[in-house]
């Protein structure tokens, strides 16, 4: 055989080799995509069943603190029931955990598998009951700010010391950049103003117009700004909310003035949060999320939950 033909084999050889070598890797790959999109669907149905049960604290407070606010000032009614809905399988914080769920099972074409599996884990975090019950923080505390210091915040120091620390905020500030509730939209002008989605209108009454750069200076401390953002934020809702803060920063620069970035810095004010939220996610010490947009700065643990019921996702469909 001619040393031509030789290489020729060789070459093929090692062409081939490298092929079975490339389709093993993209099989492991999507083999940790199904398996983090499993974990995450257990552990979603499992903070159904507990939230159907009555078995997260800080829920069953957000629905007594709707009742209370109700009877108190019958003018808020609507608006405490409404907030109150987030104790409930109906509420937008885990109606949105189910349509994230679906998306991912569904990705975007130009979604990269590291952040479709950074995105699961982070998903499985959010629905883990310690890390959704901090969530809830900030609804319960909307609805303590209403009552006028009849109820209590939770997770957070009171109204009164913030206020005397760090500024007066206005009633329902915690919800302001908040995707969960809400959009930031740019005018025609280049500026960023939040819109409230429709059911949460009538919070802007209670706010007024809040424009981004001067919200981003002087933001007050809110669980989903200072320590939940990445676990209860959409992949496309993220990539909005690092737009606007890119957008923004360039016009503040055009202009030379100085930006401060809303999330540059975790604002003062939780009290007695679960050691969840304050250890550093699963999903940034993955070997797969290195590559992804949400590698960084992540923040909360996540438990095992291996042992739960394999069956999937299937709530608010």
């Amino acid at each position: 055989m001619s040393d031509f033909k030789v290489w020729k084999l060789i070459s093929l050889f090692c062409l081939f080799s490298l092929m079975l070598g490339c389709e093993s890797k993209e099989e492991r790959t999507q083999q940790t995509i199904k398996y983090t999109l499993q974990e995450a669907s257990r552990e979603i149905n499992a903070l159904g069943e507990a939230l159907e049960k009555k078995q997260i604290r800080n829920a069953v407070l957000l629905s007594e603190y709707g009742n209370v606010l109700s009877q108190q000032n019958p003018q808020f009614s609507a608006i405490a029931e409404l907030v109150a809905q987030d104790a409930t399988t109906q509420g937008p914080l885990y109606q949105n955990l189910l349509t994230r769920y679906r998306q991912l099972k569904a990705p975007e074409p130009t979604m990269h598998s590291d952040d479709i599996i950074t995105q699961a884990m982070l998903l499985k975090e959010a629905a883990t009951r310690s890390l959704f019950a901090d969530a809830l923080t900030d609804p319960i505390n909307v609805l303590a700010d209403m009552s006028n210091g009849t109820l209590a915040r939770v997770g957070a120091i009171s109204k009164a010391a913030e206020d005397a620390a760090n500024g007066q905020a206005g009633v329902g500030n915690q919800l302001v950049g908040n995707a969960n509730y809400g959009q930031w939209e740019t005018q025609s002008n280049g500026t960023n103003f939040w819109m409230w989605y429709g059911m949460y209108r009538m919070f802007g009454d209670l706010v007024g117009g809040v424009e981004y750069g001067r919200w981003s200076k002087h933001r007050k401390y809110s669980y989903y700004n200072d320590y939940g953002r990445k676990r209860y934020t959409s992949y496309s809702n993220y990539k909005r909310q690092t737009a606007v803060e890119q957008r923004t920063r360039q016009s503040y620069k055009s202009q030379g003035k100085q930006f401060t970035s809303p999330y540059a810095k975790t604002k003062a004010g939780a009290s007695g949060l679960s050691r969840s939220s304050h250890t550093p996610s699963s999903a940034t010490r993955s070997s797969y999320s290195r590559n992804s947009s949400y590698a960084k700065s992540n923040s909360g643990s996540v438990r095992n939950s291996s042992s739960r019921t394999s069956r999937g996702v299937s709530r608010g469909k």
